[in-house]
């Protein structure tokens, strides 16, 4: 193969790329000059000088200037206005705040900032209309019955619901970092000195970690998210990875390979077993242990999600769709949460859409494989955590089944963190399983390569075109081409080949939407000293398609699902640690697009009997948690967001419309699906892509329906069938 010789991946001190750390203020938080003269006693501008009442009242103020959101605006105001609304903050206080968000926000892709902007006026503007002052004007009380009343409305609710997101990260950032001594700075390595309360008392410091720091907060038991190196469960794996700046512009190999996760990395190792030249390209980039652990979790979280994590569904409701981008694809920052295909969709997939990979007699020694391969086992009671407990606790009280959930993470120390990159390097992710194993059969990576288009003349395949970051070309010749970029970029990358001529391309999109629910409890839970996902409840699994998982969230990201503004927010954010959590995931119809060329456009509608299944699954996981003891179960149903009984359960279950409730969604299948039928299926039973030659796809949009369990085993496993036809294929090609 005509490459250059091994260059290892880029190893830049992360300090290198540090941001600046937020400037200090008093620990209290307050303003000092702010106590000469309360805000709600000042007289407005326009009552001291009429004549200036005809100039807009944010065209007066000194700090109109290019908003920190990405956008032009009432700048720092409006953003410290809504921080000072939204958790009943002081100016000073606010002001931190703002600025954790304008960081968060300039990682946001354009269009994201622009609507995160364009919100952040909105509210100001209309707090200007009503009351005649800025929002951060306002006296406290007015300020948060303003908030407080429009989130009561059905279009102010929404944008009072997608403001707070930012807001609620933003401040669990900076509390989780003052926590574990990182004094609310970007939580780079070189910034954890930097001092200074996280946003002040009232609105609770601890944000999602507690009153009060948690044991072993200096990292000596590695569960608070600042595990040290000496913590590590394994070293960061030996992979011959290169970034795309210090590869060639021309090379030649036997296959390569699109996409580095769990359908990528399996085809590469079969491929480079097999004897062929294999490269891999991969749009993400290699991250380490060592960057992991001096990363705040919401950095690590931008920086290990396309679009920083923001990429959504559009429809009704809209649907958060968190995808990964890392060498090792999702597989870095998913739960780590292991299931094998259930018999039943197996014989769906071989009965109704003719995959003969699927037959369960065949498919059984696939998982095997993968099973061993990713040293699958149960959470064990040491990490699972009071989250867990509190689930099986519940179930067992109901006579429910339930069970530790199985995870590829020997040596898992409980830290919670598994959606943000495992800083132990406990979860055994593809990156430090298979991809090794690819790499010591002589397959490589290239690193920060998105791949623009699949080469073919004549009916086949001849290799790939991709982009660098500074946007030069390169390319690699190659007669087999595997595409696993994932079930939403495979799509855009086949129309941009001019492969797309299937009209269900981008077609059949299921992705398994999720609700959560939340319980509070007179003892301290902690949900993020435990396993991020510990114990699944599978009592309606099989009959209703509803799967329970209790579901933690990494340090400082666990606030969303908390009703209001203002002092009532910030009184539940000080007790946060009182919070168990539950999440559910129902088996959807295929009812989503993705749509695009240059960029995935993700369109959902979720099937009216899918939404009541969710509601279902809400019914379901606050019946566990009074249960367990809750003394009030957080429904995230807009007008009950919190019950104490299951009357009042079963009442709001009644009066709620999932439309405007906050579904997400982790497990994108289908939009390439596999099967018999030509005028349905764009790949055939073996995974070959119809039209051309050489050109195989194996990754989750090849799964012809949603697997109805965290999918990565299933998508391992059809894509080591899948590759072991394409290397006897190649094989045979070339004998």
């Amino acid at each position: 193969m005509n490459v250059p010789g091994p260059v290892p991946e880029d190893g830049r001190d992360p300090a290198d790329r540090r941001e600046p750390a937020l400037s200090r203020h008093p620990a209290d938080g307050r303003d000092q000059a702010r106590s000469r003269e309360p805000s709600h006693r000042r007289v407005p501008a326009h009552r001291r000088d009429p004549a200036r009442s005809r100039e807009p009242s944010h065209r007066r103020d000194p700090s109109y200037r290019r908003d920190p959101a990405g956008g032009r605006g009432h700048a720092d105001g409006a953003t410290a206005g809504l921080c000072a609304a939204l958790l009943d903050l002081s100016p000073a206080e606010a002001a931190a705040l703002a600025a954790e968000v304008a960081g968060l926000a300039r990682r946001l892709p354009r269009a994201a900032r622009a609507l995160l902007a364009a919100g952040t006026i909105a509210l100001d503007a209309y707090a200007v209309a009503r009351t005649g002052r800025r929002l951060r004007d306002l006296a406290p009380e007015r300020r948060e019955a303003l908030v407080t009343g429009l989130a009561a409305s059905g279009a102010g609710g929404a944008l009072v619901d997608a403001l707070k997101v930012p807001v609620l990260l933003a401040h669990g950032a900076r509390a989780a970092a003052w926590h574990s001594g990182g004094g609310g700075g970007t939580g780079r390595a070189g910034d954890r000195a930097s001092g200074g309360n996280a946003t002040g008392s009232r609105a609770g410091a601890s944000g999602t970690t507690g009153a009060s720091p948690p044991a072993g907060a200096d990292g000596r038991d590695g569960r608070d998210g600042s595990a040290t190196a000496g913590m590590l469960a394994r070293p960061d794996a030996v992979l011959d990875v290169t970034p795309a700046a210090e590869w060639p512009a021309r090379a030649i190999a036997d296959a390569v390979v699109v996409g580095s996760g769990a359908g990528g990395a399996v085809v590469a190792r079969e491929l480079a077993r097999a004897g062929l030249s294999v490269v891999v390209l991969e749009e993400g980039r290699r991250f380490t242990a060592a960057e992991l652990q001096a990363g705040r979790p919401l950095d690590r979280f931008t920086a290990l999600y396309r679009d920083a994590g923001a990429t959504v569904a559009v429809g009704r409701p809209p649907v958060v769709l968190p995808v990964g981008r890392a060498v090792g694809g999702t597989t870095v920052v998913n739960s780590g949460t292991c299931f094998r295909t259930p018999p039943a969709v197996l014989r769906r997939w071989r009965d109704d859409h003719g995959v003969r990979l699927a037959d369960p007699a065949a498919f059984g020694p696939l998982l095997d494989d993968v099973w061993a391969t990713l040293q699958v086992a149960p959470v064990p009671a040491a990490v699972m955590g009071a989250n867990g407990m509190v689930a099986l606790r519940g179930a067992a009280t109901l006579g429910w089944s339930a069970r530790p959930l199985d995870r590829n993470a020997p040596g898992c120390g409980g830290c919670c963190q598994c959606a943000v990159g495992c800083p132990r390097n406990a979860k055994f992710g593809v990156h430090l399983s298979v991809l090794p194993d690819a790499c010591a059969a002589g397959a490589r990576v290239v690193s920060g390569a998105r791949v623009e288009r699949i080469l073919h003349g004549a009916g086949r395949a001849t290799g790939v075109r991709a982009r660098r970051a500074g946007g030069s070309a390169l390319e690699i010749l190659a007669p087999v081409v595997v595409v696993a970029a994932g079930a939403t970029e495979t799509p855009p990358l086949l129309r941009r080949s001019g492969l797309a001529r299937h009209p269900h391309v981008g077609r059949n999109l299921a992705v398994h939407p999720a609700l959560s629910t939340a319980g509070w409890f007179d003892e301290r839970i902690e949900a993020t000293r435990g396993v991020l996902q510990s114990v699944g409840i599978d009592e309606l699994h099989e009959r209703h398609g509803i799967l329970i998982e209790a579901t933690a969230t990494p340090p400082g990201m666990g606030s969303l699902l908390l009703p209001g503004a203002g002092r009532e927010l910030a009184a539940q954010l000080a007790r946060s640690d009182h919070l168990a959590v539950l999440g559910a995931m129902v088996a959807d119809a295929p009812s989503g697009r993705v749509l695009g060329e240059r960029r995935a456009v993700v369109r959902y509608q979720l099937a009216d009997a899918d939404a009541r299944r969710l509601l279902q699954a809400v019914a379901a996981m606050g019946r566990v948690l009074l249960a367990a003891g809750a003394t009030a179960v957080v429904t995230g149903i807009p007008g009950h967001p919190w019950v104490r009984s299951t009357g009042e359960l079963d009442e709001a279950v009644a009066s709620a419309r999932v439309r405007r409730m906050h579904v997400t969604a982790f497990h994108p299948t289908g939009t390439v699906r596999m099967g018999r039928d030509p005028l349905t299926h764009p790949v055939d039973p073996d995974g070959r892509l119809r039209g051309v030659d050489g050109v195989w796809v194996a990754d989750a949009s090849v799964l012809p329906s949603c697997p109805e369990v965290n999918p990565q085993v299933s998508i391992m496993a059809m894509a080591l069938a899948i590759a072991r036809r394409c290397a006897a294929a190649a094989g045979a090609a070339g004998a």
